[in-house]
């Protein structure tokens, strides 16, 4: 039946009438005023008595429904939800890339970025092997906070060429599986309160979605432009609904490539200190430095750089590197050690015996001349189209003509055998999504197919459907 008397006091909550009806759904639900398998009213019904929009009332509803707090039947109305609770997370974060035969007819994935190999197998082989040799009792003992020390000093090597002023030592390293299990960390390490509140780019990498959710934040979109975030929407956000984190990718934006110049940093760094919020630095793409000042350089104070060696050298590794703001590499190296107590040694000696041999950075450069042969190939293929690129990034941004949607485009992409992103897939919550697409490179496809690939999209984009769907 409707439960005609609930009618919450949204004055209760600051920020968004929204995110104060979610609030209260929780609060609801936890007290037992709304009982297991209770009829809500409708969104028209609970907005006229809440006084605020339908589209307020919906989309707290979305929110709540995606949380497993309610249900949704279609034609019967919203209703408490009368299963236990979902656990854990609803979507993959990442989707394994097809493995097909090399043949004409094979799918290309051009939705993640693919390494090439460029003598890593050879060079982890060798690196196992020297580990191997010498394994001893360390391999006996958990890795503890300060045994991995020697690995965070072959690793600085990492940084040579980025502008890190004061420079920063292993002392400031915290080590992680990979770049996202990095950005956890940070998130671990900073969020306080039951209900957390992130402040992301309005599209954006859904991991740092992803971690904010794991961590039981509320992801706020901070809206961009040709410079990537905009300080006076973060200005306006903060004073809005607060916040204690914010995500950032100054250098090479995902998906839009943009670069944040010298003055917009500065700027995105004084909002962060006037409310006094920790920036996370994301530079998993590790684009070509650009000679301008890091966030980490401009905010020390407050700055979390995350960096891995996944775009370059190694997926499979998994190996992330968290630079931590000054003095608190410690707390960072804590958070991890309560998380998983630290990386596997075999992990630590590989790793090390990469760089210290030098090939690390051989690595990292060979694969890079690699994805650079393919960015030329997909910059010269969408010529005249409007296109976000950078040299020596992964990906490009492919804003669509007249005639085309993101999804559809990808529809008829896929049918032709190429996988790629939609702009939705990037956008937080109900933001308007770009008609755009991400293309990534593909650089452990034989370059006669990626060819293939990339000329069937060119093709595909000079002729959009003639019909409308109604």
């Amino acid at each position: 039946m409707t439960d005609t008397s609930w009618k919450p006091d949204l004055s209760l909550n600051a920020g968004p009438k929204y995110l104060s009806l979610v609030r209260a759904l929780r609060e609801g639900v936890r007290r037992g005023d709304l009982a297991p398998g209770a009829r809500l009213p409708t969104v028209r019904d609970l907005a006229w008595r809440l006084s605020v929009t339908p589209g307020t009332v919906a989309r707290a509803y979305q929110i709540a429904t995606q949380e497993g707090l309610l249900e949704a039947a279609v034609g019967r109305g919203t209703f408490v939800s009368t299963q236990s609770r979902r656990l854990g997370p609803t979507e993959p974060l990442y989707r394994q890339p097809l493995t097909d035969c090399d043949d004409d007819d094979g799918v290309v994935d051009l939705r993640s970025p693919q390494l090439p190999d460029v003598g890593q197998t050879e060079a982890l082989k060798a690196a196992m092997s020297e580990a191997a040799e010498n394994l001893g009792r360390q391999y006996l003992e958990y890795p503890g906070l300060r045994r991995d020390l020697f690995c965070r000093e072959a690793v600085i090597e990492w940084f040579s060429g980025y502008t890190f002023e004061p420079m920063i030592s292993a002392d400031d390293l915290v080590l992680s599986h990979g770049g996202q299990n990095g950005i956890n960390i940070v998130m671990q390490c900073c969020l306080r309160g039951d209900r957390p509140v992130v402040l992301c780019e309005e599209f954006a990498y859904p991991g740092f979605r992803h971690a904010a959710r794991l961590n039981r934040a509320e992801v706020v979109p901070v809206a961009l432009d040709d410079e990537g975030m905009v300080p006076a929407a973060l200005d306006a956000a903060c004073r809005r609904y607060g916040g204690q984190v914010v995500c950032v990718t100054p250098d090479a934006q995902n998906p839009t490539t943009v670069r944040m110049g010298a003055e917009r940093r500065l700027a995105i760094a004084e909002v962060a200190r006037r409310h006094d919020l920790q920036i996370i630095e994301d530079d998993c793409y590790t684009a070509p430095v650009s000679g301008l000042d890091s966030l980490r350089a401009i905010a020390p104070e407050r700055t979390w750089h995350v960096t891995s060696l996944s775009k370059t050298i190694s997926a499979g590794m998994r190996f992330g590197i968290v630079v931590a703001p000054d003095g608190m590499g410690e707390a960072g190296r804590l958070t991890a050690q309560h998380s998983f107590f630290g990386l596997p040694r075999p992990v630590t000696d590989i790793i090390t015996r990469l760089f210290r041999s030098g090939d690390a950075m051989r690595l990292r450069r060979a694969a890079q001349e690699v994805m650079s042969r393919r960015l030329e190939i997909l910059v010269d293929r969408f010529a005249g189209q409007e296109i976000g690129w950078q040299p020596g990034l992964s990906f490009i941004w492919l804003r669509l003509p007249l005639g085309w949607r993101a999804s559809t485009f990808a529809r008829v992409a896929e049918a032709e055998g190429v996988l790629l992103r939609s702009a939705d897939e990037y956008i937080l919550q109900d933001g308007a999504a770009p008609n755009a697409v991400r293309i990534a490179l593909a650089g452990g496809v034989p370059e006669e197919r990626f060819l293939r690939a990339t000329g069937r999209l060119a093709r595909i984009l000079e002729n959009p459907p003639g019909d409308l769907p109604i």
